[in-house]
């Protein structure tokens, strides 16, 4: 398979008014050992709560030294990648500038956004494809109060894939909140539960003023396919 078409397998995308000069993505790796798999559900909060750590961090604000980089990002199609390392490979990644996230089973870093063109070498060689994970048994029902991200039971999408549509999913709910909640949010480590909803629910949720994921259909689904619902209770009042 070409690399740039599988650069594009795991990539969902937001698109602002306008669009910026120059086109950024942001990567997430997701550690993958072979004898220490993550757990579905473990890496898609993984992957919803490092997106989130980013955009709450200092340096991706104000005067910060991510800040022009993550202003770029959203000024463009908001792309977001997903990848795998292990070993050497992981330890490596390490030495880029990233945040780390863990999740039971599940680490993730997240590393500032870079134009297309200038992605890392120690970040671009990591594989994409074959981002696949299992879940041995049924996820907890989500606390009452937690924000939820909830994935559409109708669409067969990869691990790798989904959890690119979560980080959507969250980084929509941030940007829909006001910044006390935003900064009570991150105050309280971002508790958040991905779970995959049933299509009575899913009918119910798309009747709401929720945030809604929309993917550009790329790979594996349809462009314009409803991935994900951002079900954060200060978006119901």
């Amino acid at each position: 398979m070409p690399e740039e078409i599988e650069v594009l397998l795991h990539v969902a995308n937001l698109l602002p008014d306008r669009l910026g000069p120059v086109e950024h993505v942001l990567t997430l790796v997701i550690r993958v050992e072979k004898n220490a798999r993550p757990e579905q559900t473990d890496a898609l909060e993984a992957a919803a709560a490092a997106v989130l750590a980013i955009l709450a961090d200092d340096r991706s604000t104000g005067e910060g030294e991510w800040a022009a980089a993550m202003a770029a990002w959203q000024d463009h199609r908001i792309r977001k990648v997903v990848r795998r390392a292990r070993g050497a490979e992981w330890a490596r990644t390490d030495a880029l500038p990233n945040l780390t996230v863990t999740c039971g089973t599940a680490e993730v870093r997240v590393f500032p956004p870079v134009p297309l063109d200038a992605v890392p070498k120690d970040l671009a060689k990591l594989q994409v494809t074959g981002t696949d994970f299992d879940q041995p048994t049924a996820p907890a029902v989500p606390h009452p109060g937690v924000p939820v991200l909830w994935i559409n039971p109708a669409l067969n999408m990869s691990s790798g894939k989904t959890m690119a549509q979560v980080g959507h999913g969250a980084h929509l709910t941030w940007l829909a909140l006001t910044p006390l909640h935003r900064k009570e949010w991150a105050t309280a480590a971002f508790p958040l539960a991905v779970r995959r909803t049933n299509p009575a629910h899913w009918s119910q949720l798309l009747q709401t003023a929720l945030p809604v994921v929309q993917d550009a259909g790329f790979t594996e689904i349809e462009p314009g396919s409803r991935t994900v619902i951002a079900d954060h209770p200060q978006l119901r009042r």
